[in-house]
């Protein structure tokens, strides 16, 4: 992690007053914020904060060190001001991987007017919903939907998500609705087979501990996008993301169940490797995507039929 990285974040924390609300400004999560404000005090081996259950505190140092800090990212900010200003357009070659239907709708329909803005910059993409290894297989950076804990990997929140089962009203009115995540067990789920990646079954949280139940289902494969369609078609129930049914929930074609015991976060990431700099054109095709994602109504405007 870069002293930047930990001072940044410092500053955000004093500056916001938690936890929670400077990792919303970052786009990582409120753990990730306090293992940096963690690592910062161990390398000064002195305490900036205060934490407790009513808030956090800057120490007598801590306030001492945060003018400096806070001055320091002034003299970083103008020092990128002076030379943005004079670059006219990002060169060299972006490449980026992406899982398969989520590439097609919301990564390459932005790629081509990024690329007439910086036309000296060469874009490629791998659209697959296998994992691949960024540094070993040449990646810059990656879209991941979920969780990210590999350390190599810095990630930063595109756009909140959730993973929910759902299915069609008039499957459910045909089949019940499960109360419980054990009584998909009695349902038709529509799966990814075991290559893609959800052998150990469909993840839901109970008492705050998260579980496992395995599903069954007379239709199966590895295409997110196939499952998708054959949800909306009432073959059987589905766990998509919201980003992908966002358009039907609001249309009543879909609805979801067992909410309660959906996961709490399984939002769209930008992941690229840790380093010391992290390279303009990756930054700015981070921005590009973030400020479409957070458009109005977006999400509701999904491209596929």
């Amino acid at each position: 992690m870069s002293r930047y990285t930990e001072i940044r974040s410092f500053v955000l924390i004093a500056e916001q007053g938690s936890f929670a609300a400077a990792a919303l400004v970052e786009g990582v999560t409120p753990v990730v914020m306090g293992r940096r404000l963690t690592a910062l005090e161990k390398r000064l081996g002195v305490q900036l904060v205060h934490r407790s259950t009513r808030g956090l505190v800057l120490t007598d140092l801590g306030e001492r060190y945060l003018e400096h800090c806070q001055q320091l990212i002034q003299d970083f900010d103008d020092a990128d001001a002076s030379i943005m200003s004079r670059r006219q357009s990002l060169a060299g070659h972006l490449v980026v991987s992406a899982p398969a239907s989520f590439g097609r709708l919301h990564v390459a329909p932005h790629a081509l007017a990024f690329r007439e803005r910086y036309p000296d910059l060469a874009l490629s993409f791998n659209f697959t919903d296998s994992v691949v290894d960024l540094v070993r297989e040449g990646y810059d950076m990656a879209i991941r939907i979920g969780e990210v804990t590999d350390p190599n990997y810095v990630a930063v929140r595109l756009y909140p998500n959730r993973r929910v089962v759902c299915g069609t009203p008039a499957y459910f009115e045909s089949h019940g609705v499960p109360r419980v995540p054990e009584d998909l067990a009695r349902h038709n789920c529509l799966a990814f087979n075991l290559q893609g990646g959800q052998h150990r079954g469909w993840t839901f949280v109970r008492d705050g501990k998260p579980f496992a139940v395995r599903v069954r289902g007379d239709l199966a494969c590895n295409d997110g996008e196939l499952l998708y369609r054959w949800v909306r078609q009432g073959l059987g129930i589905g766990w998509r993301s919201t980003w992908e049914i966002q358009r039907e929930l609001k249309r009543g074609e879909l609805v979801t169940v067992l909410d309660e015991f959906a996961l709490p976060a399984y939002d769209i990431q930008a992941v690229y490797p840790q380093q010391r700099y992290l390279p303009a054109k990756v930054r700015y095709f981070i921005d590009e995507l973030r400020n479409h994602y957070h458009e109005p109504g977006y999400w509701e405007g999904r491209g596929a039929s």
